[in-house]
Parts: C-alpha cells; structure tokens; sequence
C-alpha cells in the first residue's frame, strides 16, 4: 500500500511577509507633532524668547557708563562690580527677605487650605459640597486686581496697610480657588479603597488625610505651589498700593529704588533683575518632575 503525502507550500508572497522568529519589529520613532515645520518654529520662538534673558545677563555684567554708550554691547571685560553694589546700596537684602517672607507664607497658608478644602469637597456627597465647590471656583473668573480698590478700603478699615501680614493674607486667599480648582481634580482620581483600609486599620480620618491621600498628590502639590509662587514673587501692585514703608517693600517695588530723577544706574538695575530672578529658575529646575507629573496626570489611560 502505499501513501500519499502531500505538501502545501504558502504563496513566496506570505512567505517573504511573515517575520523571522524571534525577530523583534523596529522601534516606532516619535516624531513631533506638526512635522518639521512645526518644530523648527517652536525653536525659533524658543530662542527669540531667550534674548531678552540674554541681555539682561550680559548687561548685569557691564559698568553704567558701557550700557550708556553701547546699551547692545557684550561685557569686555565682564565685571561683578553691578552685583555688588545692587546688594549692598540700599534696602536689596531687605527687600529680598521681604518677597522671600511673603511669598513662602502666601503660598503655604493658601496651600494648605486648600488642600483641606479640596478634600472634602471631593469626597462630599451632598449638594452643598456642588454648591460650596461653584462658589470657590466662581474666583477664577474675574482677576483679582480688578478688586483693588475694594481690597484696599477693606484693608484700611483692617489697619493692614503697611503690613507684610497683611500682603501675604491677600495673596493666600486670592490662590485658594486655583488650588482648590487643580487638587480637587486629583483627589477624584484618587480610589475610595484606599480611605475603607485604612480605617479598618484603625486609623481617623485625619491619620488618612494627612499620611495617605496627601503624599499621594505630591504632584499637583508642587505644580500649585509653583504657578502660585511666580506671580506672588514678581507682583507690583499691590506691594505698591498697600505697602508704605520702604524696608517692607518687596523686590518688584525695591527696584525702583535704582531709577533716580536726574540718573539711572542700569547696571545695577540688571543685575537686581538677575537676582530677583535666580529663586525662580531654581524653583522651576527642583520642581520639574513633580510639575511635569501633575500635569500629565489623568492624561494616560
């Protein structure tokens, strides 16, 4: 007896598709959104955007009587001599530790309410939570120095004005519905499962809050913080309007100091402006990660 055997062969063409085993497909290449095109305009406003900071650096190292006569020159030979006298002629040391004071204590008191408050606005059933949650977010639609003449007779009434305790008060209850606008978006996000174990572990309800859903929402913490602390640190009015003492002025109105009626010193002037601005790039090189990650989050499925 004999058997036939018979053999298929697959078409060369689905043959020559199928991959090899063990081979591995090409890593997907992420290219930019927009194409080229796109890219090569970002950077081009990247660095157009860098001038600006280029020059007052380079001037912050120049003599007054250069930037006189060639204000777009470059420092030949640079000199820290403008950096000296910024720190030491007047009330700049002062003026430092005041925006320091101010901004550090605007942002905690602000932070910490509304991290609070975000909470249990976030875990509230009722519909006065819907209610009290309108109400904060209802102070992000108007900027707050449009209030600055009520806020001014208010503080007047208060006896706050020329009060550093005052500033700070305002600055911390004008970054409450921000805060709570951003952390109560992650709190949502955050499993009710993990609030049912801990208390069958026994833990209160504040043991909870402070040492699980808190570090939990570290990210959007410091991404608060930072977008409350730049326009704390570099605001002028107010310091101007409700300030009158010149050793409580913060950095934007201590400035000032260096614009004279008959003469200017500019390059004193930019090397104040240099150092004013050296806390917010180091803020901003420490707190990458965490801004990046609060952020994105909720981004990714």
């Amino acid at each position: 007896m004999t058997t036939a055997v018979v053999t298929t062969e697959a078409p060369q063409e689905q043959v020559a598709a199928r991959p090899a085993q063990g081979s591995r497909r090409p890593p997907r290449v992420n290219r930019p959104v927009g194409g080229a095109g796109a890219s090569v305009l970002l950077w081009g406003y990247a660095a157009l955007a860098l001038v600006p900071l280029l020059l007052m650096v380079s001037n912050s190292f120049r003599t007054n009587a250069d930037l006189i006569t060639d204000p777009l020159g470059l420092p030949a030979p640079p000199t820290t001599a403008s950096y000296v006298e910024a720190w030491t002629t007047g009330n700049f040391a002062t003026y430092f530790g005041n925006s320091l004071l101010v901004t550090v204590g605007a942002v905690a008191i602000s932070t910490a309410v509304a991290t609070m408050a975000a909470y249990a606005l976030a875990r509230g059933r009722s519909r006065i939570f819907r209610w009290l949650e309108a109400l904060f977010l209802s102070g992000l639609m108007l900027p707050i120095h449009l209030a600055i003449l009520p806020i001014f007779y208010l503080f007047d009434g208060l006896g706050l004005i020329d009060s550093r305790l005052g500033l700070m008060l305002m600055y911390a209850a004008s970054g409450i519905p921000f805060s709570i606008f951003v952390l109560t978006t992650f709190f949502r996000q955050l499993p009710e499962e993990l609030e049912e174990a801990a208390a069958l572990d026994g833990a209160s309800s504040w043991q909870t809050f402070w040492r699980i859903m808190v570090p939990l929402v570290r990210p959007a913490l410091a991404t608060v913080a930072v977008f409350r602390f730049v326009p704390i640190w570099n605001d002028f009015l107010f310091p101007l309007v409700l300030l009158r003492s010149e050793d409580k002025y913060t950095l934007p109105v201590g400035l000032t100091s260096f614009f004279g009626e008959n003469a200017t010193n500019y390059s004193a002037v930019f090397a104040g402006l240099v150092i004013t601005t050296v806390p917010l790039i180091v803020l901003f090189l420490v707190a990458t990660k965490q801004i990046v990650a609060g952020l994105t989050a909720g981004m990714a499925k």
